[in-house]
């Protein structure tokens, strides 16, 4: 590969999300005007806030529900992420056996259950966002990856899925890569879809319903007083009987969120169109989503225009844990980023990209979500990067913790107990780093751990995205 290759390839990417940069991307939602006041009030306009707020008209359509988005709806990791819809509540299978052995089989019905009940909902709505329960192909392209995914199938069947594990000419038969070795389709496990058009098309859903939709009204305060939530805004105060908060990874205004969620920034990029020639040489005939499995991981599908987006690798944190718009050029990211995109698939030199982006991730130290309640006001944040279809599973659960319902979900240990905080300033950036660091070594030196990782390990701690 030329080293003028990545940067050539480069040169005209737009720092733009593929997903948004459109020109049928709906007119904003007018801003919040002077107070208000109303019986549920769903703060972010992502996932997690558009779920809530549909759930629970659905429930209780005599509720008066106001959403309010600090920006555009999407505008933070639900429109940047990359489409990829998962089965799993516990950031996959055998991450959940390690966590939650005696829960898992119940943990696994209710995420298919969540996925079916989304792929049931965007059909009945007739939303237009290419939803596609593909599955995925999990990829191995270091020699010791090979065991662990034939392990990983192992896992899948023994929970009742569809798990064909390749070797390195069954894999790049199916998608053509000479740093294969091997290979896990998972059929059953997923799928993707269109982020931004879900997003849009889940908030024409809310308002068919009744939700009252804000965008550009970021919340600056939250407090309870005399039975009610008082929400301080920069055009007005608004009040409610209940309030929950899907602020993902941007500054929550509650101290337990903000200790316990980390913002990781993810970049990513998008090709120009392939030709059908290019198609060809790669195969991929399901046009499922692919991850492969280094800890630095990167994750990467076609998109419906005949694209590939391709992301991951590392985790950047910034100290203080910015989130600021100017953070999502980073050259050297993107730059490896187009660097590993031509060692995986060289046959395609010579390809442009014309996006580019980053993005902050919501994670927790134990990579699933912080779903809780504190008097009036209840919040689901804290996916990891697999939020596109588990955020509705935490928009049901946070509901019936507002509403003091006992229910499965609730029941929970996922739930019930949550993630060990992260240490705070000045102590998380060195440490967010030091870790950073390890996982690069342990990819470098076959998957071993060393003393930090292993010491994180017995504890239950990580750092992912």
């Amino acid at each position: 590969m030329s080293a003028a290759q990545p940067g050539k390839a480069l040169a005209y990417a737009a720092v733009a999300v593929h997903w948004t940069d459109r020109a049928d991307r709906p007119e904003p939602r007018e801003p919040l005007a002077g107070d208000d006041r109303a019986d549920l009030v769903v703060v972010g306009g992502g996932f997690t806030g558009l779920w809530t707020a549909i759930l629970a008209k659905q429930r209780r359509p005599e509720l008066d529900v106001l959403l309010l988005e600090a920006h555009r709806l999407g505008h933070g990791g639900s429109g940047r992420n990359g489409g990829f819809l998962s089965e799993s509540l516990t950031h996959g299978l055998a991450h959940g056996a390690l966590h939650w052995p005696g829960e898992l089989d119940r943990l696994v019905a209710l995420g298919r259950e969540n996925l079916l009940e989304i792929e049931k909902f965007v059909r009945d709505q007739d939303i237009d966002a290419d939803l596609r329960l593909c599955g995925k192909t999990a990829v191995a392209t270091e020699p010791h990856e090979v065991g662990e995914l034939s392990d990983e199938a192992e896992l899948y069947r023994q929970h009742g899925m569809d798990a064909r594990f390749l070797g390195a000419g069954g894999v790049r038969a199916d998608i053509n890569s000479p740093t294969y070795r091997a290979g896990v389709r998972l059929p059953d496990a997923g799928g993707l879809v269109d982020p931004a058009r879900l997003t849009w098309g889940l908030a024409d859903a809310a308002q068919r319903l009744g939700v009252r939709i804000h965008e550009d009204s970021p919340v600056r305060g939250v407090r309870e007083r005399g039975g009610q939530v008082r929400l301080r805004t920069p055009r007005g105060v608004v009040r409610a009987g209940g309030v929950v908060l899907g602020t993902n990874a941007f500054r929550a205004p509650l101290r337990t969120i903000r200790r316990r969620v980390l913002p990781i920034w993810d970049y990513v990029l998008v090709t120009e169109p392939l030709s059908d020639q290019q198609w060809a040489e790669l195969g991929w005939r399901d046009r499922q989503g692919v991850t492969d499995s280094a800890n630095r991981f990167h994750y990467y599908r076609p998109t419906p225009d005949g694209r590939i987006l391709w992301g991951g690798y590392d985790a950047v944190y910034y100290f203080g844990g910015r989130t600021d718009p100017a953070l999502a050029r980073h050259d050297a990211a993107h730059g490896q980023l187009a660097r590993n995109f031509f060692r995986t698939f060289p046959q395609l030199a010579g390809v442009r990209f014309t996006h580019r982006w980053g993005g902050p991730i919501d994670s927790t130290t134990r990579f699933t979500p912080l779903i809780g309640r504190t008097g009036r006001i209840a919040y689901a944040v804290g996916y990891t990067g697999l939020g596109v279809a588990a955020s509705r599973f935490g928009a049901r659960t946070v509901l019936d913790l507002l509403w003091g319902e006992d229910t499965e979900r609730t029941r929970l240990e996922l739930v019930r107990r949550a993630p060990t905080p992260f240490p705070p300033e000045p102590l998380r950036w060195p440490l967010v780093q030091l870790t950073r660091r390890a996982l690069a070594r342990a990819d470098e030196n076959a998957g071993r751990r060393g003393r930090w990782l292993t010491y994180l390990d017995r504890r239950g701690l990580g750092l992912g995205s």
